[in-house]
């Protein structure tokens, strides 16, 4: 068994102001070891059982008390997603061809389903390492990058390994069908104090710009953030779509922040030969916070992969969020 980092006390403080803000489908296609590969480099897992209805289930005691991140696909086929809503961070970071992928992180909540899942990439390893020991619920990875996963220090939940837990949906087609049952990974959702990831949370800080909508582009994606003074809420779309979930809800971050960080090549690719960019989460640089209708130029520092990220004002002052959702855009600097 690992050992067990400690969790940072400061981080912790500040999370547990966070609140948060789920299901069709049916099993899985996705991107795992074993059988033919995918266009994104990664092999097709044997068939799991259809499940038409998600329910609550089993978990193991080594996952309660750290958080549940599962990597979402987020291509138009894949929309809408499920259990989107309830996730207390969305990370939305580029893969190959300049297309976007979602990783979203539950502490507070856990919907009944989410997905759908897809593979991991090199870069979800450096961002966990923040977390003590999460859950890794994806559907394969480069198979070069499989064992290097089993050895980082998290729990990997793939579904050959939980065939339980996962489920293909009927209303998209393979490979973008593959949900998740948190409730058999995760006993119970571990609180705000498994999210040491460095926010902090309270009034907003004086000055900024008013700002009433914002698109952070990628390649071949872009995210629309647009203010609603009604909800006091950023509404999402993604490629000029509103970005909903399966039930109907409109996905609305508190809190955006678009963080300019180093993209690189890494080491892997898909079976196209398209690298995989690798973005680089730990060092320094700038973002831009959307909070309150307005935006706020801020900096951020995260010196190691261990600790949290922490964001301040330019003149050095605790940049916090709203309360809230967090999505978390990270843009090439």
């Amino acid at each position: 068994m690992r050992r067990k980092a400690p969790i940072r006390r400061g981080a912790v403080a500040t999370a547990a102001a966070l609140l948060t803000v789920a299901a069709t489908g049916s099993l899985m296609t996705g991107c795992a070891s074993g059988g033919g590969a995918h266009a994104d480099g990664n092999a097709r897992t044997p068939g799991l059982s259809r499940s038409p209805e998600p329910t609550p289930g089993r978990a193991s005691a080594d996952s309660v008390g750290s958080v549940l991140a599962v990597k979402i696909d987020n291509v138009g086929a894949a929309r809408p997603q499920t259990g989107l809503d309830a996730a207390d961070i969305v990370y939305a970071e580029q893969v190959e061809g300049g297309l976007s992928r979602l990783m979203a992180v539950y502490a507070t909540k856990l919907p009944k389903a989410v997905g759908p899942v897809r593979s991991a990439r090199e870069s979800d390893l450096e961002l966990l390492r923040q977390f003590d020991e999460p859950t890794l619920a994806f559907s394969g990875a480069q198979h070069k990058l499989l064992p290097v996963i089993d050895k980082a220090p998290l729990r990997p939940a793939p579904p050959e390994r939980n065939p339980d837990a996962y489920f293909r949906g009927t209303a998209k087609p393979a490979p973008h069908n593959l949900y998740v049952r948190p409730g058999r990974l995760l006993r119970s959702a571990p609180g705000a104090a498994a999210l040491t990831t460095g926010f902090r949370f309270g009034a907003a800080p004086a000055g900024g710009s008013p700002q009433t909508s914002r698109t952070v582009r990628f390649p071949a994606a872009r995210f629309t953030f647009s203010w609603s003074a009604s909800t006091h809420r950023w509404l999402v779309s993604t490629d000029g779509t509103p970005t909903v979930t399966t039930d109907g809800k409109r996905v609305s971050p508190a809190t955006v922040v678009v963080q300019y960080v180093k993209l690189r090549k890494s080491k892997y690719h898909d079976v196209l030969g398209n690298n995989t960019p690798f973005t680089q989460t730990v060092g320094s640089g700038t973002a831009k916070v959307l909070r309150d209708g307005r935006v706020f130029d801020a900096d951020w520092k995260r010196p190691a992969a261990t600790d949290g990220t922490r964001f301040t004002t330019n003149d050095g002052a605790p940049m916090n969020f709203a309360t809230g959702q967090v999505w978390v855009v990270f843009a090439a600097a």
